[in-house]
């Protein structure tokens, strides 16, 4: 009687940690979570502020007087490199830069519009002539790199932030800056940005 009474409340915690442990979920299109990803967890920049930034910022650009009257109207693809895109905010954000220049040069490549210039070739290049690979663009190193790469635009830009707080709120507009810039004028042909806010309330 004493061993089924034992066991009975060995199954009865065992069921009941189960139930208090962690569960994993999967979430997207075609889960039974298809709106995991739809709540900020945080202040922090995550994937849908990158896709909406990234967006916003491309879709000026192809729609630009640039983009129509010289990238799409050339004989050949021009060959387009991508600078590092600065962190100017003061949040740690390795991975979400990482992702966001991931993101620039899928779209473009996607265009067939233009060429774009390995960035493990453009790495590689760079550090041989002597440019800290995620440097702050320069219009001296970039026309150095662009000569070795063949390329006749830079893709550049910043990543800001504003941050306020007002009481148990803290708010954060992250701003993406994009320019391109012709190498061999240092013209600016093109620049845009795109502000997403977030919002943090205790």
């Amino acid at each position: 009687m004493i061993r089924q009474l034992l066991t009975a409340m060995l199954l009865v915690l065992v069921a009941f940690s189960l139930a208090c442990a962690p569960r994993a979920m999967r979430g997207g299109e075609g889960t039974e979570n298809p709106n995991m990803d739809a709540p900020a967890m945080s202040t922090t920049l995550d994937r849908s502020d990158i896709t909406f930034l990234v967006d916003r910022n491309l879709d000026a650009l192809f729609d630009s007087r640039f983009w129509r009257g010289e990238v799409e109207t050339a004989a050949r693809p021009p060959i387009m490199a991508i600078w590092p895109i600065e962190n100017a905010t003061s949040e740690h954000l390795e991975d979400q830069m990482l992702t966001l220049l991931s993101s620039i040069e899928t779209s473009l490549i996607n265009s067939g519009d233009v060429q774009i210039v390995a960035r493990s070739r453009q790495a590689e290049l760079a550090r041989e002539i002597g440019i800290q690979q995620g440097a702050i663009y320069d219009p001296g190193g970039a026309a150095r790199l662009g000569r070795q790469l063949g390329a006749k635009y830079f893709i550049t830009g910043k990543l800001t932030a504003v941050d306020e707080r007002l009481q148990k709120t803290r708010r954060l507009q992250y701003t993406l800056f994009l320019q391109i810039i012709e190498l061999e004028t240092g013209l600016v042909k093109f620049q845009h940005e795109t502000t997403r806010s977030k919002a943090l309330k205790g």
